[in-house]
């Protein structure tokens, strides 16, 4: 018969019941191991048990406490340009007494680099800071039932939501863009708007003259990278929702009847349609109060409103 494999637990087992087995048990005992080797482990047992015991509960120095954790990682994140020693002082502001190399530590622990290396701001964080400010515009085309293309230029105002429709052509000269440049720097002057920048795309449609116009207003022209539609994320989006809620869903006769369903779509998606962004609310009217009233819940009387022949519905309460 093989000689039995003893694992570590079993040699623990063992030699911790050496006192308390009888004569008759260790006799058996000693068919699968030796006197002497029980006694050797008995000892690397007890050698085992000191050891566990003169170690130090708490080695080094106690860990940061997982709250303070959590906020050295939020103002770093909700400010770039923070090295950890602005941090740190910033934390001592609030009270809250931490080593500066404690912050340093957790900073490298989460892949975040020194300020000197991530001091630049990025794309989403230009846009957040300067949303109230910001006019995007693009062209995109569509169909008439003859066959004939349409290239029609639209704005939209990146804190309000507020769209736009500048104007719709066959043939884009530059001598039309230019004045549209014109009719919506008056319109930006009328509605007492201030913006600092118009982000637009690369197209060869948009002549200097048009960036002219804007940059004399003190408006910078900001163009977004070759084949990136995502830079300019909020008049793309507008494109397909004006494509999939009017265009797609039309047949367009001419230049005047698409010019007629585009302002009548302008005024349903600035006075009516709720947008996520600013709570569900329109671009020029603010959420109405919500309905506590029971009686005023249980007997609803709401009306629909069609535009464009029913292609758009607006429900309103009934006067």
């Amino acid at each position: 018969m093989d000689k039995p494999q003893l694992t570590w637990p079993d040699r623990a087992l063992l030699a911790a019941l050496l006192h308390r087995l009888p004569r008759l048990q260790l006799r058996q005992l000693q068919l699968i191991v030796s006197p002497d080797t029980l006694l050797r482990w008995h000892r690397d047992l007890l050698r085992r048990r000191h050891a566990k015991a003169s170690r130090p509960k708490r080695p080094g120095r106690p860990r940061t406490v997982r709250s303070v954790r959590a906020l050295v990682l939020r103002l770093a994140e909700e400010n770039c340009s923070w090295g950890y020693r602005r941090i740190h002082g910033e934390l001592t502001a609030l009270g809250i007494k931490v080593a500066a190399s404690t912050v340093w530590n957790i900073l490298k622990e989460h892949g975040i680099d020194p300020a000197p290396e991530r001091n630049h701001t990025t794309w989403a964080a230009f846009l957040r800071s300067q949303a109230h400010a910001i006019l995007a515009a693009d062209f995109f085309e569509t169909k008439t039932l003859t066959g004939a293309t349409l290239y029609v230029l639209a704005v939209i105002e990146h804190a309000t939501r507020r769209v736009r429709i500048l104007g719709a052509t066959t043939h884009p000269t530059a001598t039309w863009v230019t004045q549209l440049a014109r009719n919506v720097v008056m319109d930006l002057q009328d509605a007492d708007t201030r913006v600092k920048f118009l982000i637009r795309d690369r197209d060869a449609r948009y002549p200097a003259a048009f960036d002219a116009v804007l940059q004399a207003e003190g408006i910078e022209v900001v163009q977004t990278g070759v084949r990136m539609p995502r830079m300019n994320a909020i008049m793309e989006r507008w494109v397909r929702t004006c494509r999939t809620e009017l265009l797609d869903r039309t047949l367009i006769w001419n230049q005047a009847h698409l010019l007629h369903a585009l302002r009548e779509y302008e005024r349903y998606y600035n006075q009516h349609r709720p947008h996520r962004t600013l709570s569900n609310a329109a671009p020029l009217h603010p959420p109405p109060e919500p309905i506590t009233e029971p009686d005023r819940l249980t007997h609803l009387d709401i009306r629909r409103r069609e535009r464009l022949g029913g292609i758009l519905h607006e429900y309103q309460h009934a006067a």
